[in-house]
């Protein structure tokens, strides 16, 4: 990656080595992080990406837009109705 470089994490906490980012961003190998999601949920208050000026760190909020939770609503909603006629769900979770 360029030095430039910002690395985005929304998925889950372990798909990036937090400490491993925590030296690339101190010694300047990668420009900045955005983070949704940390190793440590709810992370130590001495956490050193908390406090740096290059990351920003979202308390796992990041898909709270009103235009996602709109997404979810309608969703939620066709699934309710095509169940409720008896029509296949779009989204159904099947447990195995």
């Amino acid at each position: 990656m360029k030095p430039t470089a910002i690395v985005i994490n929304t998925a889950r906490g372990g798909v990036v080595d937090q400490a491993a980012l925590t030296r690339a961003l101190v010694d300047g190998r990668i420009g900045g992080a955005g983070l949704d999601v940390l190793e440590v949920e709810p992370p130590d208050p001495a956490e050193r990406l908390l406090h740096m000026p290059n990351v920003v760190v979202l308390p796992h909020i990041g898909s709270a837009t009103t235009e996602t939770r709109l997404a979810m609503l309608d969703c939620a909603v066709t699934n309710l109705v095509a169940c409720m006629r008896g029509d296949a769900c779009e989204h159904a979770l099947t447990i195995a």
